[in-house]
């Protein structure tokens, strides 16, 4: 508010919650209570997700709680060259902006540009182009539903991976496109079930695009549990390949 510009890395997703009315009720509050009069240009940047043996703690994706909190922008990129470019425009932005990494993702390798590329908010990329399902996954999903629709591919079955990048903005034109296209949506997300950012966006896509549906949707989430730290039970909670698979041949019966 005084004129920077900082990033404040808060680390563990989870840690965000004992600055909530910071994040929540200050920096997003902040504009439309000063009648546009102060800014808050901060990035908070987070490791959501669940990371291995992390515990019911540290294994938080609280981005969807976040989403509930007018005035904060909400990025998720799942690729090297997503987040040199997403951070370049977070960084720019006068809005507070929640920059939401997965500890997974951190060993990903890809190309990424040279120049001062900046990829826009509110503008979603169709990571693979496909004709006979839709998978709209986000962060560290991305990567895995790629995966899956590789391997499907070798079995004719066209999977087309579409992926946000932001919530906040959301760019469901792009993502509508895609449904219509296909007819058929398979959301691929780590947040819990329930009122998790695969619920509002298949909400979203009931509203706008039911009758572009030719089957029910489904959704591959974690479930309503706290994570545990158990491996065995960690690794049953945890969207994978093969739910992403099932749900995937489930829609097109």
């Amino acid at each position: 508010m005084a004129g920077l510009r900082p990033i404040v890395d808060i680390s563990t997703g989870s840690f965000i919650y004992e600055a909530w009315p910071q994040v929540v009720n200050e920096a997003g509050n902040a504009y439309y209570m000063s009648g546009g009069q102060t800014r808050a240009p901060v990035v908070f940047h987070l490791l959501h997700g669940i990371r291995g043996q992390g515990a019911a703690q540290h294994s938080h994706s609280p981005q969807a709680m976040l989403w509930n909190a007018p005035g904060l922008e909400i990025v998720l990129p799942p690729s090297p060259r997503d987040v040199k470019g997403l951070l370049k425009t977070a960084v720019n932005t006068p809005n507070p902006t929640i920059f939401v990494d997965h500890v997974q993702l951190l060993e990903t390798r890809g190309a990424v540009p040279e120049g001062d590329e900046k990829i826009p908010f509110g503008k979603a990329e169709v990571k693979r182009a496909g004709s006979d399902v839709t998978v709209i996954a986000t962060s560290l999903e991305v990567q895995t539903s790629l995966r899956v629709a590789e391997k499907l591919d070798r079995e004719g079955i066209r999977a087309e991976v579409v992926d946000p990048r932001t919530l906040v903005p959301l760019d469901m034109a792009t993502l509508l496109a895609s449904v219509e296209k296909t007819g058929r949506v398979v959301i691929v997300d780590q947040c819990h079930r329930s009122c998790g950012v695969a619920a509002e966006l298949a909400a979203r896509i009931a509203e706008e695009g039911f009758d572009k549906l030719k089957a029910p949707l489904r959704r591959v989430t974690t479930p309503d549990v706290p994570i545990p730290f158990s491996p065995p039970l960690e690794e049953f909670i945890t969207p994978s390949e093969a739910g992403i698979d099932a749900a995937i041949r489930a829609v097109l019966r």
